[in-house]
């Protein structure tokens, strides 16, 4: 970890397309953060494109509504090498506001049926009027390990 930064990188046994194509689909993103916090996809469809934009139902408890909606802007897509995404909200106006933090997965093919995936959280961008009240990062050194190893788990699956 950086000082504004997380990473965690794991080997799977799968080919990068099988891995991409998992993330590629917010109907498993829940499933891949395992905090409970991401719920449902608002947009069911792939994502397919840089710009192209995804609503998820949340929940935190320390939230003041306890459920909210995220709205998601892919930032890069490169088939089935990288995948990221900017995440914000949608304002009562339709203008989306993002918050100055990302994530991202890169996947390196090893062979064929190998893939070595990053994870990367970076909220280096989050300006201090939102540090004043939210903490980064929001979970702990754990969350990103136990989200590939759930990714790798889905992927294993299809």
């Amino acid at each position: 970890m950086d000082q504004e930064r997380l990473t965690a990188t794991r080997t799977f046994a799968l080919p990068a397309a099988q891995v991409f194509a998992v993330l590629a689909d917010p109907a498993a993103h829940a499933a891949i953060d395992g905090t409970g916090w991401v719920r449902e996809p608002v947009d069911q469809a792939p994502l397919t494109e840089a710009g192209q934009v995804f609503r998820m139902n949340m929940y935190h408890p320390n939230h003041p509504d306890g459920g909210y909606r995220t709205a998601n802007k892919v930032d890069a897509l490169d088939p089935p090498r990288t995948i990221a995404w900017l995440t914000g909200q949608e304002k009562d106006d339709g203008r989306l506001e993002f918050g100055g933090w990302f994530w991202r997965y890169d996947l390196v093919p090893l062979t064929p049926d190998t893939t070595e995936v990053t994870l990367t959280y970076d909220w280096s961008a989050v300006p201090p009027s939102i540090r004043e009240y939210l903490s980064f990062p929001p979970f702990g050194p754990e969350h990103l390990p136990n989200s590939l190893r759930h990714l790798a788990e889905i992927a294993a699956a299809r």
